[in-house]
């Protein structure tokens, strides 16, 4: 069996969130951090926050946790008060060395991924996420990639036979995997559209701003976007990368 990546699910636990319908089960072979984060008023310290609220918070993240566990997902717990729950999510990314961030919307059982490939840049670790979650599933997983203008047929057949190669090798079955190319079309939103015909959706953070397109967003304009729950694969950290 490949090994569980590591996913960061985060869930602002005392505003109403909660795991939404077949997420647990998008999870089942992965290693999922559940963050339970609430953010607090500037002028509220942490530590009065935590006394009033931890108890019934620890409550719910521990019913969420359960949820993962009963469908085999390994799990590792963390209840955070803040100021900045996007750097919160940042944190927690690096100190558990988060291989992909779920943006945890309800879905139904997942037949069809799709995996947007936007770059060279990730592809072993998107190959790995992909692999880890879905390889022991009957899932299909169709690589989509949308070409840049000066990218010929050559380059494009390059990036996507490596990473079906990768995928393989990891242990998907070559007939469950299809490709998809496009071209002359804005990346975000041909992604978009395309997801539509997916149940998820697996995106590489080829760019510093592509956490920010997925989390900097208000929720309702990512869901108005793409209803589905999105696995952002995070870049390696630069530290790993220098050593290798």
């Amino acid at each position: 069996m490949t090994d569980r990546p590591s996913v960061l699910v985060p869930i602002r636990v005392l505003e109403g969130e909660s795991v939404p319908e077949g997420v647990p089960e998008l999870l089942a072979d992965a290693h999922v951090v559940l963050l339970g984060y609430h953010v607090i008023p500037e002028q509220t310290a942490t530590g009065q926050a935590q006394m009033q609220f931890e108890e019934r918070a620890n409550e719910r993240l521990d019913d969420y946790a359960s949820m993962f566990e009963e469908v085999g997902a390994t799990v590792e717990r963390r209840l955070v008060f803040t100021h900045d729950g996007q750097k919160t999510i940042d944190r927690t990314i690096a100190e558990h060395d988060c291989m992909a961030v779920l943006v945890p919307n309800a879905t139904r059982s997942v037949e069809d991924v799709l995996v947007a490939v936007r770059g060279t840049v990730g592809i072993d670790r998107l190959a790995r996420v992909v692999a880890g979650v879905f390889a022991e599933t009957d899932v299909s997983v169709t690589l989509y990639h949308v070409a840049e203008t000066d990218e010929s047929d050559g380059d494009v057949e390059t990036l996507l036979e490596g990473l079906d190669e990768r995928l393989e090798e990891l242990g998907v079955e070559p007939s469950a995997i299809e490709t998809r190319v496009e071209r002359d079309r804005d990346a975000l939103d041909a992604i978009v559209e395309a997801a539509d015909e997916f149940d998820a959706v697996v995106m590489g953070e080829t760019d510093p701003s592509l956490t920010t397109f997925v989390f900097g967003m208000p929720a309702d304009q990512v869901a108005d976007r793409f209803l589905g729950p999105v696995l952002v694969v995070q870049r390696e950290p630069a530290s790993s990368a220098t050593e290798e």
